[in-house]
Parts: C-alpha cells; structure tokens; sequence
C-alpha cells in the first residue's frame, strides 16, 4: 500500500511540474482578410520552404479574397490547381532534420490546444544556459527559430514578433477549416428554417387537435 501511494505521489507531481512547464498561451484567432493575407505571407516566406500545405490550393487563397498579384508572386510558374507544396526535397529535409517537416494543413487540428499550442510553439524558442536553442513547449524540436523570438530582449521587438505568430496561426486555423465562416452562415439559416418549421407544426396540430375536442 505504502509503495503505490509513493508511486501515485510521484506521478502526481511530475503531472503538476509538467503543467507548469508548458503554459499555452491563450489566443483569440483573427478570421478577417488582412490578417490571414499577413499570415500567409509570413508563412510563405518563413515556412514554405520546408513545410507544405497540401490540403491547400493557390486557387483557394484566389477564391477567398486574397490579393491575386501576391498569390501568383507565390506561386510562381504553377497551376492554380496546385497545392502549397513545401520547397525542400523530402531527401533533403531528412539528411537536414532526420525526418521530413509535417504538413501544417491540418495543424491546428492535429495538436491538442489547437491554435493555442501552435502560438506559444512558435514564440516558445529559448536559449539555454548551454547556448543551445531550445522550446518551452516543444523542447525536442528540429525546427529552427523562424521568427527568430529566441534572441529578443526588448518588449517592443518581441510584441512584434508574437503579433506575427498570431497572424501565421490565424492563417493555419482558416486552412485547417477554410469553410467555417460559411458553414456558421448557413447555420443560422438552418436554425430560422427549423424555428419556423416548428412553429407551423406547432399551429398545425393545435388546429388538428381543436377539432377533436
């Protein structure tokens, strides 16, 4: 008895020291067009390179809004039909980083905490006292700090920094669920239908059930 109550303390407690060490930040996700644009601009740039988004096509970003000269800028001599596939061979990315980068399509949804998770992931990069690059959230990460948050010191600097990860994140949440805003559209429709719906059968069986009186 002694033994499991000690082995139930210990777990305990490196369930509490865990917790403690990762402390997601809390993040409300911008669905508006400028900031998904940013978003995608950053991402282009700093991400594109090894990651690939193949749920995604640059016909896609065409026919939500975003500017047409950026995206053709992105996708240079192809298809619209083409999907956002990252630039570096897999070959390459896994003599660089032992494994081949994953698709962030469904990023958001594949990480427990969701956009949450992928925030304080990206401006999670820290230096150790080793001077080795390292993660709060992630500490076993092969991915570079692409926003380079790791070696700013001034407030000013890092407030920047955190607005673009949350552009990039806003980004990754529409391209893990490009049709939600049209789906909540048409929900509200569904829910007037139904309520009107209810309220004829409602008077339709009050009439049915007047004359049986």
């Amino acid at each position: 008895m002694r033994k499991f109550i000690v082995i139930l303390m210990l777990y305990c407690f490196n369930s509490v020291v865990h917790a403690e060490d990762v402390r997601l930040g809390n993040i409300g996700v911008d669905a508006s067009l400028p900031a998904l644009e940013r978003g995608a601009d950053l991402l282009m740039n700093a991400c594109h390179n090894c990651h690939s988004l193949k749920y995604v096509r640059y016909r896609d970003l065409s026919a939500f809004g975003f500017d047409k000269k950026k995206v053709d800028g992105w996708r240079g001599d192809q298809p619209p039909e083409a999907a956002l596939i990252g630039l570096l061979a897999d070959e390459s990315a896994v003599q660089m980083f032992g494994k081949v980068p994953p698709d962030l399509s469904l990023m958001i949804k594949a990480r427990e905490g969701g956009e949450n998770y992928v925030y304080s992931y990206l401006i999670g990069y820290y230096i150790t006292p080793e001077g080795l690059l390292s993660n709060h959230v992630f500490p076993e990460t092969k991915m570079p700090d692409v926003l380079g948050v790791s070696g700013v010191t001034d407030p000013v600097q890092r407030t920047e920094i955190q607005g673009k990860a949350h552009d990039i994140v806003s980004f990754l949440a529409w391209a893990a669920d490009p049709h939600q805003e049209e789906r909540h559209r048409l929900g509200y429709y569904v829910m007037v239908y139904l309520l009107v719906l209810t309220a004829l059968l409602f008077a339709v069986k009050n009439q049915i059930w007047s004359r049986l009186k």
